[in-house]
């Protein structure tokens, strides 16, 4: 085999001349080619259909039934991304069924959406909602009636303020707990104000 000790002795001391290049196709998912072309596409859709009217953020939550129930005696998630992967893909096929065929926020003319995975490997999904032009969003009270910034009221909605209180709330940190993600030597990670981040202590 012509390895890189063969090529340093026969002398050649350029490296844009060692070994061989291979250029991906398009059909190869995830070369620059295909994220070439898939952006392109994009864009084309847009330019279309018209700015997307949605931003909606899916992200695997390790914690899941279907893969908690499916794990080996002293498994962690981490060790089964085959399981992880899968699980995902089908509560994503689900939300995307629920937002495009059954009509969720409404009538839906064009949408996009890539899956990206974080530094711990769990897959999180960005999808853009371009609208019909009935099902658009064209005052604040038709914003208010799908976007909420506020923590749910614990007795009307006990499991979602559950949910919201347990993966959306940062803290305690500070002098309450000097082991948070956010603390380093003493002192904010992020430079957070500190009034920001003791507000949920």
């Amino acid at each position: 085999m012509y390895g890189l000790v063969d090529v340093v002795s026969n002398g050649e001391t350029r490296a844009s001349e060692v070994g061989k290049r291979i250029v991906l196709p398009r059909s190869f998912p995830g070369g620059d080619r295909d994220m070439m072309r898939r952006y392109l596409n994009a864009m084309a859709i847009v330019q279309r259909f018209s700015k997307p009217d949605y931003f909606i953020t899916m992200t695997c939550n390790p914690q899941w039934q279907e893969i908690t129930e499916n794990l080996e005696p002293r498994q962690e998630p981490q060790d089964r991304l085959d399981l992880v992967a899968r699980v995902y893909r089908a509560k994503l096929r689900s939300l995307m069924d629920l937002l495009t065929k059954q009509k969720y926020f409404g009538d839906v003319a064009a949408y996009v959406h890539v899956t990206e995975f974080q530094k711990r490997g769990l897959p999180h999904e960005h999808i853009l909602l371009i609208m019909k032009s009935a099902s658009k969003l064209t005052n604040p009270d038709a914003y208010d009636k799908v976007i909420c910034a506020e923590i749910p009221d614990k007795d009307k909605y006990p499991v979602l303020h559950g949910l919201v209180i347990k993966h959306m709330l940062h803290g305690p940190c500070g002098a309450l707990n000097r082991k948070c993600p956010c603390m380093i030597d003493g002192a904010y990670r992020f430079q957070y104000p500190r009034q920001f981040c003791d507000a949920t202590q």
